[in-house]
């Protein structure tokens, strides 16, 4: 079964997922790498929309909109005493050195860069990625330096997309790799409670076709540009309930001796 057929029976067949168990590992390595793809293309769609509908309108904003700002010894200081939030369509930018703002604040934007009191955070397609400020030790970042930066970014978005792109894939499939481990050592709990005789490789496997569900659920989510509340949480309960379904699919041994 190719892999695009094992995506598709993933989504609704625990019975399938179950059958997976006995496949090569290097197959299965290269499915969650393929989910870990999937999941991941708003985002460098977004990244994409926003750097090229964003970048001009970022230094009009700068210009006109923001005050004087300093990045220094990590901490951001401000030419304001509340928080300033400038919208612009789709794309809204923030600049608060009070600590008032939060990265929910900016996750609820949708598509937003923010300067916080202690981090810089960009959000892109139900995606939020943050920065401390503490990685500058020693460098000093101002407005008109803030500026510059803008219109480099401008200059080089063509190399700046897939080297991002490339390192959203790799951190998001480490963190893939993890969450499927994870779920097989959770794994290990469920077959004692199906009362069933698994191995922990063959729950690792089983693992990673159980998170094709949720994955094509917050995929979706995150396309439509709508953030999930509690998303964590459903995404995990959705992972274990699948995964003990397939493992409820596996038949018992001890049935089996006493047929």
């Amino acid at each position: 079964m190719n892999i695009f057929k094992q995506f598709y029976k993933s989504i609704y067949s625990p019975k399938d997922i179950a059958s997976f168990r006995f496949q090569g590992i290097g197959k299965t390595i290269l499915y969650v790498f393929f989910l870990t793809f999937l999941s991941i293309l708003p985002a460098i769609f977004y990244l994409n929309t926003m750097l090229n509908a964003g970048i001009e309108s970022t230094k009009s904003v700068i210009n006109d909109d923001i005050p004087s700002f300093t990045i220094e010894n990590g901490t951001l200081s401000a030419d304001t005493d509340v928080p300033i939030t400038v919208d612009k369509g789709d794309f809204s930018i923030f600049v608060d050195p009070t600590g008032v703002i939060t990265n929910e604040d900016v996750e609820d934007k949708g598509n937003a860069i923010a300067l916080l009191k202690s981090e810089i955070t960009v959000a892109a397609g139900g995606r939020i990625d943050s920065y401390s400020y503490s990685m500058m030790e020693g460098l000093t970042l101002t407005k008109e330096d803030f500026i510059d930066i803008v219109d480099t970014v401008d200059g080089m978005k063509g190399i700046i997309i897939p080297v991002i792109s490339i390192f959203m894939f790799l951190v998001s499939s480490a963190v893939s790799f993890i969450e499927v481990s994870i779920l097989a050592w959770i794994g290990l709990l469920l077959k004692n409670l199906a009362g069933r005789s698994i191995s922990y490789r063959h729950l690792w496997r089983m693992a990673a076709y159980s998170v094709t569900l949720p994955t094509v659920f917050f995929t979706i989510m995150s396309a439509l540009n709508t953030p999930v509340p509690n998303s964590f949480y459903i995404n995990w309960f959705v992972e274990i309930l699948i995964l003990f379904l397939a493992i409820k699919e596996i038949p018992n041994e001890n049935t089996n001796i006493e047929n």
